[in-house]
């Protein structure tokens, strides 16, 4: 019998009374891992109740306290690091190597998170007026709600509850359906670090459980993660119940490569930036604008991504693992078709890709495309799988032009060896996170997930400084104190020792 994923409600692993439930399977081989349930109503309003009640009383634990316990869970996460690695690379078909990096992310926000009191100061002035002083203060705003998805099941939980936690919320957390076993893990640490009842609970499911979610009186914040489709409905669900929401969202990240670049880094970063994590990465290169001469080094390119190769998660020797559904690889073989019909020259075609071991993994080798335009789906598209779209313009500007007119803004990379051409880029480009002469530019912890336009909806980004400010509501206190002396003498109450 296959594992039955547990919901977690007011500190208990509890089975699910749910008869609907959805199998895990294994991307690689198609092996059944575990059977997922879709929560019923009364479930979900259970883990926002417990929610709802334990914050009532972790709001007034004192910032200290909650900074330990992250502390204790960081260290928790560390200890356990490698196995999480594991638990992930067989829940999504990451290479042990990548999926080491997706753990390492997560923790470093837990890092971020031990060190809240800091982040939660706020301000004060002495005599705004005679007498009369203004201070603020930072305060929780209750239930919290994370929905992640499944490419990068450690790191992104992560990114939402602890923060939200040691800000003195309570939260439920609703993890992707097709890989809740490393959240699953990620709960079962965090008991262990001394969570208190209720102040974490996690429920599954699909758009039923988290329209529930959303529409809950109840729940004050919603952070999610993941397509473009799902992050519109969720803002717009979210805004109109009240919710503060953050969505961010789909991507197409273009890297500029300007012709005075380094060309051995330069291509080396382009193939790990492109097929990495078989592309399934928000922030993943999927279109390289070749600027000038540089179009000169694309039979390189493709040299290089034709020794790249997916694979099982522990051969080490894989650069990445399988698409994490057929729906899923489907789609990326229905755009590789596209690319092609609509006139893209597929200079690497990874449709028919095969690992002999596992026959029956999704596996899409490297995929390149040259002679690309902006009116083809290839283009257009999140693809979310290992292919590279190539365009070549004359200039600088135009390359600018280009990636300013792509609606999304997550991220954007620029290599040259010119710090004119590197700040004139900086400056203009209307993307949130830039990277120089570095291909995916995903900022650490004590700065913020800043995609911008399509990628993200909401006012306040994913941790650092603003998922602080996102999970707490700023309170200005204003106060006169009149200070009299008594004109009663008090007896003297002093003992004669002499």
């Amino acid at each position: 019998m296959a594992l039955q994923v547990p919901l977690f409600i007011n500190g208990e692993f509890v089975q699910s009374g749910s008869s609907n439930k959805l199998p895990v399977i294994n991307p690689a081989n198609q092996q059944l891992l575990a059977e997922v349930p879709l929560a019923t109503q009364d479930e979900v309003d259970a883990a926002v109740a417990s929610a709802k009640q334990a914050f009532a009383t972790w709001r007034n634990v004192p910032v200290s306290e909650r900074a330990r316990l992250m502390m204790r869970y960081c260290a928790l996460l560390k200890e356990h690091h490698d196995e999480l690695a594991e638990i992930l690379s067989q829940d999504t078909g990451k290479t042990f190597e990548d999926a080491k990096g997706d753990v390492w992310r997560g923790i470093e926000v837990v890092e971020q998170a031990s060190n809240v009191g800091s982040n939660l100061m706020g301000e004060t002035l002495e005599n705004v007026a005679s007498g009369i002083d203004s201070y603020s203060y930072s305060q929780p705003l209750g239930v919290c709600v994370g929905i992640t998805p499944f490419n990068f099941p450690a790191m992104i939980p992560l990114w939402m509850y602890p923060l939200a936690i040691a800000c003195g919320n309570t939260f439920v957390l609703k993890p992707s359906e097709q890989d809740p076993l490393t959240p699953l893990r990620l709960v079962e640490l965090f008991v262990e670090a001394g969570a208190p009842k209720g102040v974490l609970n996690m429920v599954h499911g699909g758009a039923d459980q988290v329209n529930q979610l959303l529409q809950h009186p109840d729940t004050q914040a919603i952070s999610f993660v993941g397509s473009s489709k799902v992050g519109d409905h969720i803002y717009r669900a979210g805004t109109d119940a009240g919710k503060r929401v953050q969505c961010m969202m789909g991507a197409k990240n273009h890297m500029v490569i300007m012709p005075d670049a380094d060309k051995n880094a330069t291509l080396n970063a382009l193939v790990g930036a492109s097929v990495g994590a078989a592309g399934q990465r928000c922030m993943a290169i999927s279109v390289a604008v070749f600027v000038g001469d540089s179009k000169l080094w694309l039979e390189e390119l493709k040299e290089r991504m034709s020794q790249a190769r997916p694979g099982a998660w522990d051969d080490a020797g894989a650069s990445y693992g399988p698409i994490i559904s057929k729906p899923a690889y489907d789609k990326v073989l229905r755009l590789i078709a596209q690319g092609k019909a609509e006139g893209a020259s597929c200079l690497l075609d990874g449709s028919d890709y095969q690992v002999p071991a596992l026959p029956d993994g999704n596996w899409v080798g490297p995929t390149l495309f040259s002679d690309v335009s902006t009116d083809m789906a290839i283009y257009q598209e999140e693809i979310f799988g290992p292919v590279l779209c190539c365009i070549n313009v004359d200039t600088l500007d135009e390359a600018i032009a280009l990636v300013n007119d792509c609606p999304y803004g997550n991220g954007t990379s620029i290599f040259t060896a010119s710090g004119g051409a590197a700040r004139k880029y900086q400056h203009e480009i209307q993307v949130g996170q830039v990277g120089i002469n570095i291909p995916i530019p995903v900022p650490l912890p004590f700065f913020s997930f800043t995609g911008w336009r399509a990628s993200f909806r909401g006012d306040l980004h994913a941790y650092g400084k603003q998922a602080v400010r996102f999970y707490t509501e700023t309170k200005t206190i204003t106060a006169k104190w009149t200070h009299t002396e008594s004109s009663t003498k008090q007896p003297n109450m002093s003992i004669n020792l002499r």
